[in-house]
């Protein structure tokens, strides 16, 4: 991979996170040491306490003014930057710094932090490529709506409904209709988000694929299913009254109620990211330490 020269880093934190005040301040010094200019994000300057010289941007426009982002905080986080960066069309690398649990995404430790970073400066970094995955969403052939998300595209009910039915095409052809407390269309690195925890598979990031799994099904033929990358979702939402309300959310970040007569079109994006590894663990460590995957169920 061709290093690029960080000479502006963005600084996020995780909104409240006092606990990484004086770790922004010293970040903040570390850098202009370097002769790098921090940019911090709104809300992360004041939980800084940074000086009032200090250059700040909104979370929409920090990805288009430095060529690294860090993020304090959890996957959350990370999450919503990862979604900005893409949209900004720059090809910005983040470095996710976790507080508290370990996050699949944040995966780097405080106390790791200034050894990648400084591996990220020098350019010896390793450097994670992640699929993303591109959902537009038509009303009466319009196009209204258009996301880039690292996770996943979940369809789901509303509290009081009944289950939602859904008819899923992939290329040209129906595959199944849904009937079901929702779908989720996960990409390989949202597998081990909400999609794991519905049952579906874990699906190693570097593998070209797309999981379609359904929320509490109501036959016990619809199973997960993994798909080329290379596919196309249409999901056509089918709403029988004013009881029933389908709703689609993007990494768990936001979404809407959609409608009978809707499509969200859902493919992998052109866009990725690209996400700074901790080189002190591999990706089965992190499953391992994250999941206690592979571990014994009892005791000797």
């Amino acid at each position: 991979m061709t290093h690029t020269t960080i000479t502006r880093v963005g600084i996020v934190a995780k909104a409240g996170l006092t606990a990484a005040s004086d770790h922004l301040e010293r970040l903040g010094d570390w850098l202009q040491r370097r002769h790098i200019e921090p940019l911090f994000e709104t809300d992360t300057a004041a939980l800084s306490g940074r000086r009032s010289n200090a250059r700040t941007y909104s979370r929409e426009d920090l990805p288009k003014e430095v060529e690294l982002i860090i993020v304090m905080g959890g996957d959350g986080t990370l999450l919503s930057m990862a979604t900005r960066a893409a949209h900004s069309g720059r090809d910005v690398a983040i470095l996710g710094v976790n507080f508290g649990s370990l996050g699949f995404l944040t995966e780097t430790r405080i106390d790791e932090l200034y050894d990648v970073l400084e591996s990220a400066v020098n350019g010896t970094a390793e450097i994670d490529e992640r699929a993303m995955l591109a959902a537009d969403a038509y009303r009466t052939r319009e196009h209204f709506d258009a996301r880039i998300v690292l996770n996943d595209v979940v369809f789901t009910k509303a509290a009081l409904s009944r289950i939602i039915e859904l008819s899923v095409s992939v290329g040209s052809g129906l595959v199944t209709k849904v009937k079901a407390d929702g779908l989720i269309i996960a990409s390989a690195t949202g597998s081990t988000a909400y999609n794991l925890a519905a049952g579906g598979p874990i699906v190693h990031p570097r593998a070209d694929a797309i999981v379609l799994t359904p929320i509490a099904p109501h036959t016990l033929t619809n199973r997960p299913i993994v798909i080329p990358g290379s596919e196309v979702i249409e999901v056509r939402p089918h709403v029988q009254g004013t009881q029933d309300q389908i709703f689609v959310t993007y990494d768990g970040q936001s979404g809407y109620p959609v409608q009978e007569g809707d499509v969200v079109r859902v493919r992998r994006s052109e866009r990725t990211l690209r996400l700074i590894k901790a080189p002190t663990r591999s990706y089965f460590e992190l499953l391992r330490e994250k999941l206690k995957w592979g571990e014994r169920g009892g005791r000797d």
